[in-house]
């Protein structure tokens, strides 16, 4: 009986250090996966950073790109304006149109007189 009793206190003392062994081992593979899942994490988060950075900066480009195409778009239309002024095809806000040489602001005979001109009409004739 004793010799049943002492077997069976061996056998329990090792099935429990296999399970110590057991529950170790699944310790350290979770310690492992928990620095791994860390090291993952901080890579997602660096790189997240980046693409953030390099979005803003895009986005503050695209701000200049559209400020200048708005400015430049400006420029032609009021250089569009002009020629077509210089071409005797204008016509201003106020029904007056310039087909005829004579009334032509840009022909030489005015070259040298003052030019005169409203404050309402300069916001259609300024080249920004």
């Amino acid at each position: 009986m004793d010799r049943k009793k002492q077997k069976r206190m061996l056998s329990n003392r090792e099935s429990a250090r296999r399970s110590r062994i057991r529950k170790q081992k699944h310790l350290d593979d979770l310690r492992a996966q928990v620095s791994q899942l860390r090291q993952e994490n901080s890579e997602i988060l660096a790189a997240w950073s980046l693409a953030t950075k390099n979005y803003l900066a895009l986005e503050a480009e695209n701000s200049v790109l559209r400020t200048q195409m708005m400015e430049l778009s400006s420029r032609l239309q009021s250089l569009d304006d002009i020629l077509h002024l210089l071409n005797g095809s204008f016509s201003t806000s106020h029904g007056h149109q310039f087909t005829d040489g004579s009334c032509n602001p840009w022909n030489p005979m005015y070259m040298n007189q003052p030019i005169m001109a409203s404050a309402d009409l300069l916001q259609y004739y300024m080249i920004t």
